[in-house]
């Protein structure tokens, strides 16, 4: 009769004893026979931060939302199931999040009707028309009663001086004016530009040269814009696109982004819509 513990109690490894989320997909890229700038060349994620969720190291992802969309990607390049990952990363990092209404209510305001404004032109027109009209009955029906047979002599009659209202430039309801043809006509049409302004939040964004050389990785505050050029074409990440306003080539790109989504995007000279 045994007074230890048995054999079997000995297999009840504590969760400590688990493997890490990094430990885990590494052992997962290098079962797959994947070499970091093949995972990274993949998913579009850079090696240095394939390297430091690898060493589970979650800085330098920019925040607990980037990291789980880093952990998804990864595991799918390398073919494990994304989703005990992301259950083991919330819970060492004090649990998912509870959903805020940003999104909702960044949705309402884009749909919201703007205001009518009232059309002065027509009003204009109206009383122009209401006052000739106006002077005009009074003049033909002062005719009638000083009229028939006999002629009464007048002196001259004042000259009236008429004033042609110029017409104002309205605006056709639902329209939003685009960039000015001179604003287009600045950017240079040898190169592919493109200006990023976060305009309803922050966002992790970066850019990369054709030849590969890195432009610029980090955060864009709200309010604040980024441009780049290339000879060739720009790549770009966009970590939160919906909180982003692009401009590419002097055009306005209307793609409807939402918040939070990540996206890869890349340009070449002339009109983006065409390429």
């Amino acid at each position: 009769m045994s007074i230890g513990n048995s054999p079997e109690d000995d297999r009840n490894f504590p969760p400590e004893d688990r493997d890490s989320i990094g430990r885990a997909l590494q052992q997962g890229r290098i079962a797959s026979g994947l070499t970091v700038e093949e995972v990274s060349a993949s998913t579009r994620v850079r090696i240095p931060i394939v390297h430091a969720i690898e060493e589970d190291d979650f800085s330098r992802c920019g925040g607990d939302v980037y990291a789980r969309g880093h952990i998804r990607t990864l595991a799918r390049a390398v073919g494990l199931d994304p989703a005990p990952l992301v259950e083991q990363y919330d819970a060492e990092h004090g649990g998912r999040p509870a959903p805020t209404p940003a999104a909702p209510l960044f949705e309402a305001e884009r749909i919201r009707p703007e205001p009518r404004r009232p059309n002065w032109t027509a009003a204009m027109v109206a009383a122009i028309v209401a006052v000739v009209g106006f002077v005009g009955f009074s003049m033909f029906n002062g005719n009638d009663v000083r009229g028939g047979t006999g002629t009464v002599a007048e002196g001259p009659a004042p000259e009236k001086k008429t004033t042609t209202p110029k017409p104002k430039a309205t605006k056709t309801p639902g329209t939003k004016p685009g960039p000015s043809e001179s604003a287009i006509a600045a950017v240079p049409k040898d190169k592919v530009t493109v200006k990023m302004t976060a305009i309803d939040d922050k966002s992790w964004i970066s850019a990369k040269a054709h030849d590969g050389k890195l432009l610029f990785d980090g955060l864009l505050l709200k309010g604040e814009s980024k441009t780049f050029q290339d000879d060739e074409r720009l790549d770009l990440i966009l970590g939160n696109a919906g909180a982003i306003e692009l401009y590419v080539n002097g055009k306005k790109i209307e793609d409807s982004f939402e918040a939070g989504q990540v996206e890869r995007l890349s340009y070449t000279k002339g009109d983006p819509e065409a390429g």
